[in-house]
């Protein structure tokens, strides 16, 4: 349990904490009250004097109900009762103000924290309220991402199960993913059966397709790394500044249709965005994310181990039609607005040109990988 104050020094947490060490013991039952012979009632509750002398004796009315010992003497010994409950204090001379907001039985007690004050984790129970890292959340958060749309969840769950944090569903989706949600129980994977709405904000899309996983990110892998396991013929895309989602998705969804298995980019994370895996419609679960910090000095680590790097240009270059494509080759692709940089277009060992009507300045980059991709794995596995 807890609470918060505010005053001009600052935001003050309350908090209650178990004071078990500190508990009293509980007060003994009332002894069975005698019946209506020998003792007088006001025996078995007040000690010697009869309820009746009490009331009606010599004595005055207060000493009739106190007689010669105060009234804490006969529910906690010898101490009186304001001693019991304020320490020395008499009942009456402690102002109201000063009480404790508690009752001196209770297991709770106040502390009070300031901002300042380093809190510290309680794991213990109803005690204390559990305290998370936000250093470790942080890290956390960065290493999950959300995927939603039915066929990039049914094809990431096929391939690496292991990887789901929680998961999300619509009731209409759900027979069609009976083997995940059995999986999902068994291994005490976390799932909810939601509305649309609230599917949406789990995914932050409406185009969720009814369905959202959060996952662990996969880790990158370097250029050398890559290479030690490359195979005779291959082909692997390398991306400049290409980071529309949608795009992505899309290379992606052609990469794993025409046998690529490896995409080069400085930034691995977009390619398992929510929107580009979703466009890719489970084809980014068989690509491997390459990652590079300086793309021009690792097209040179390929091109030692026998890649060809072909470019791709409008107006300059051969014709798709009349180029024999290499059987190891890194397909490098530029931003469709700026294209390649210079640099990148001079390391090139082929210059690629698709031809057209001339209508349009060029293709969308997708589009371009689509079909450069298709020819390559047309001559490569004829």
């Amino acid at each position: 349990m807890s609470d918060s104050l505010k005053g001009k020094n600052g935001k003050v947490r309350v908090m209650y904490v178990r004071k078990e060490e500190e508990e009293q013991p509980r007060r003994p039952s009332r002894p069975p009250q005698s019946g209506r012979g020998d003792a007088p009632r006001g025996d078995a509750r007040r000690g010697d004097a009869p309820r009746g002398d009490a009331r009606r004796g010599d004595a005055p009315r207060g000493d009739a109900r106190r007689g010669d010992a105060p009234r804490g003497d006969a529910r906690r010994g010898d101490a009186p009762r304001g001693d019991a409950r304020r320490d020395d204090a008499p009942r009456g001379d402690a102002p109201r103000r000063d009480r404790p907001s508690t009752a001196p039985d209770s297991p709770w007690k106040k502390m009070y924290q300031n901002d300042d004050t380093p809190a510290v984790a309680d794991h213990g129970g109803i005690s204390g309220k559990s305290l998370i890292d936000p250093e470790q959340l942080r890290r956390q958060r960065a290493e999950e991402t959300r995927v939603y749309g039915e066929n990039a969840c049914q094809a990431l769950f096929k391939s690496r199960p292991d990887s789901i944090v929680r998961a999300w569903f619509v009731q209409s989706v759900t027979p069609r993913f009976r083997d995940a949600l059995r999986w999902m129980a068994a291994n005490r994977k976390a799932y909810h059966v939601v509305e649309e709405e609230e599917l949406a904000l789990a995914s932050g899309t409406d185009h969720h397709g009814g369905v959202c996983f959060l996952i662990k990110k996969r880790i990158g892998l370097d250029a050398g790394t890559y290479l030690d396991k490359a195979l005779d013929k291959d082909c692997v895309l390398a991306l400049e500044d290409v980071s529309n989602p949608h795009n992505l998705g899309a290379m992606l969804r052609s990469c794993a249709h025409f046998g690529v298995k490896g995409v080069m980019t400085s930034d691995s994370a977009a390619l398992e965005s929510g929107a580009a895996v979703r466009t890719a419609e489970g084809g980014a679960e068989h690509i491997s994310s390459i990652h590079t910090d300086d793309l021009f000095s690792d097209l040179d680590l390929f091109r030692q181990a026998g890649y060809t790097i072909v470019t791709t240009s409008s107006h300059k270059g051969a014709s798709l039609g009349k180029v024999n494509m290499p059987a190891k080759m890194v397909l490098v692709i530029g931003q469709e607005r700026a294209g390649l940089s210079d640099a990148i277009v001079k390391q090139a060992d082929l210059a690629i040109s698709i031809g057209g009507t001339g209508r349009v300045e060029s293709l969308n980059v997708s589009v371009a990988t689509g079909i450069l991709l298709a020819e390559w794995w047309r001559q490569s596995h004829a």
